[in-house]
């Protein structure tokens, strides 16, 4: 099964997402787009594991230290890589500290289960389209923007 850590977000939020996301399909038609009650903040990305590593995955992350809500606010779109080659369309992400901190628990806590360590700095980021081949970024970003 293909595994990852995550946080939910609120109802109101992918509301607008969800209308965000119909307005920008026709500007995008080569997007393949989420489904918004998908859509959720991935904290750590596990990948594909057996079944029976589950109960222990889950053992590690219960020891993940508890805190208080984060904060978190959706602001700004953006293209990974690049908005020159753009592969996934996002909404970025302010939350201070303590979502990186909680991510980093979390990464520190898999890390005797053998399961990798992510190479790239934590970008908090809802995912919202992904593509196969260069869109129009420009084009989408300014739809998004008007928003």
């Amino acid at each position: 099964m293909r595994l990852f850590v995550a946080l939910d977000i609120p109802e109101e939020t992918r509301r607008a997402i969800r209308e965000l996301i119909s307005r920008l399909q026709p500007v995008a038609r080569g997007a393949k787009w989420v489904r918004p009650e998908g859509i959720h903040i991935t904290l750590k990305f596990i990948g594909w594991t057996e079944d029976e590593n589950l109960a222990q995955i889950k053992e590690h992350l219960s020891r993940v230290p508890h805190r208080a809500a984060i904060p978190v606010a959706f602001r700004n779109f953006g293209f990974f890589p690049n908005e020159r080659r753009p592969r996934v369309f996002f909404v970025g992400i302010n939350a201070g500290a303590e979502l990186a901190r909680l991510a980093a628990d979390i990464e520190s806590h898999l890390a005797p289960l053998k399961i990798p360590k992510e190479e790239r700095a934590f970008t908090p980021h809802l995912t919202l389209a992904r593509f196969k081949s260069v869109a129009r970024p420009r084009r989408m970003v300014s739809s998004a923007a008007s928003s």
